[in-house]
């Protein structure tokens, strides 16, 4: 049975589609509700001020440290007493220990590692009264914690939005996949091709020779096609999501599994370059577009 080529675009083609995401994408940033920020801004509200009570406007932050170190809220808006912030990930590489309140807890030269570094890279802009040794004035306390609590909120919001777009994302061309009349079978480990879902079938998020896919799909004619639902927000961000990480997979499957057996697919919403598009297309990577899942549908149908 002669294999059907999965669709390659033109230029033409992938920037009239590229501007279609975009528009979608506009008109989800414009409409999300402002009361996920606002709550958010509530709530490390509230864990900046406790944070400022008990460490006395941060002059005492040393006398509290355990109680900081060990408590998830305290913790987080002290990682924001640096100028930047420190990610979790960042801090944790710096001092060399996890963050978990057991290790901080049992572990006190860990904790003492923890606490210095932040202490270290504090943002004298914020907080101009602890490097000059003295009570803050009321409006200083205050503009230092409603800027921390912006930057906190703000954090939140982006890192939440991006989780929900992939995670809907995913949902979504799982559920177009089951309603095309495929059957969604359990995830594996697919480290040969015999280990893949049958044709017809596919399952969710699995490692497919040592790379995450997102999806793992059996087409009719015996190939597997490994699909990645990539999200951008900015054209900048297009070359991380795109280029340097579906584009690689794809690259890696090919090699691994053979250009006769893999069909590398990204799924893709948000903000693209054209070029960047042209590229990853160029190195193996099928495109198609989550505004318009009935292209997928379509070659997926004529594999068989």
């Amino acid at each position: 049975m002669a294999l059907v080529d999965p669709p390659r675009w033109s230029e033409s083609e992938l920037e009239r589609e590229r501007l279609k995401a975009i528009e979608f994408f506009r008109e989800e940033r414009l409409t999300e509700p402002v009361e996920r920020y606002l709550r958010a801004f509530d709530d490390y509200a509230a864990s900046v001020d406790r944070l400022m009570r008990e460490s006395q406007d941060l002059q005492s932050l040393r006398d509290v440290a355990q109680t900081v170190l060990t408590d998830a809220d305290l913790l987080e808006a002290f990682r924001y007493l640096a100028g930047p912030p420190v990610s979790s990930d960042d801090l944790m590489e710096l001092a060399e220990t996890s963050l978990t309140a057991s290790r901080l807890r049992d572990d006190p030269v860990a904790a003492r590692r923890v606490f210095e570094t932040v202490l270290a890279m504090l943002d004298s802009r914020r907080f101009t009264w602890v490097a000059e040794g003295r009570r803050p004035t009321d409006d200083e306390r205050s503009a230092a914690a409603m800027a921390s609590a912006a930057l906190m909120a703000s954090q939140r919001v982006r890192t939440n939005r991006a989780n929900e777009a992939k995670t809907i994302q995913e949902s979504r061309v799982r559920e177009f996949l089951a309603a095309s009349g495929l059957i969604e079978v359990p995830t594996r480990e697919i480290e040969t091709q015999s280990n893949a879902p049958r044709s017809g079938e596919f399952c969710a998020e699995c490692l497919v020779v040592g790379r995450k896919a997102d999806v793992v799909v059996g087409l009719h004619d015996g190939r597997v096609m490994p699909i990645e639902c990539k999200v951008s927000n900015s054209s900048t961000n297009s070359v991380k999501r795109l280029n340097n990480d579906a584009a690689v997979k794809a690259a890696v499957w090919l090699d691994e599994l053979g250009a006769r057996n893999v069909v590398p697919v990204a799924v893709l919403s948000g903000v693209f370059k054209t070029l960047n598009l042209v590229q990853a297309q160029d190195r193996g990577l099928t495109i198609f577009w989550a505004h318009d899942l009935s292209q997928l549908s379509a070659f997926v149908s004529a594999s068989g």
